[in-house]
């Protein structure tokens, strides 16, 4: 049986460590000065960094990134390689697709979803359509 260590520490400088716990669900790293409620899902590869919140039933798709005090919703849903910018916020119920990049500041308002690939620039709010899709990517 493969043991998976509960704290790592990841060097983004020589010399300077960031320590991330495992997130019971998913299995992916939660900075310990994010909140993120245990009923949401973060993938394994997938980074929640210092001062972010990660609401109830959201999902954090393998290998995204969601920086330094930005906010993913109740219910959102985040796809694989997205980049949440710093104090960028993806509403209740929005979903971000797969490859995405939302810049700092940037806002998802609750319930729009966001196609694959979008860039959403530094202070923008997205534009998409409140219809649910489905873009065939696993979160």
């Amino acid at each position: 049986m493969r043991r998976i260590p509960r704290k790592v520490e990841v060097e983004h400088e020589p010399g300077k460590f960031t320590r991330y716990l495992r997130h019971d669900n998913g299995e992916g790293f939660v900075s310990p000065h994010a909140t993120v409620h245990p009923d949401a899902t973060i993938r394994p590869g997938a980074y929640v960094e210092a001062g972010a919140r990660v609401g109830a039933h959201a999902k954090v798709g393998r290998f995204s990134w969601v920086d330094v005090d930005a906010v993913v919703g109740r219910g959102a849903r985040v796809d694989e390689n997205v980049h949440v910018g710093m104090r960028g916020v993806v509403g209740d119920d929005a979903r971000v697709g797969s490859g995405s990049r939302l810049g700092t500041d940037s806002r998802v308002p609750a319930g729009v979803v966001v196609p694959p690939d979008a860039i959403v620039p530094d202070g923008e709010t997205a534009h998409g359509t409140r219809r649910r899709g489905d873009f065939g990517t696993a979160a």
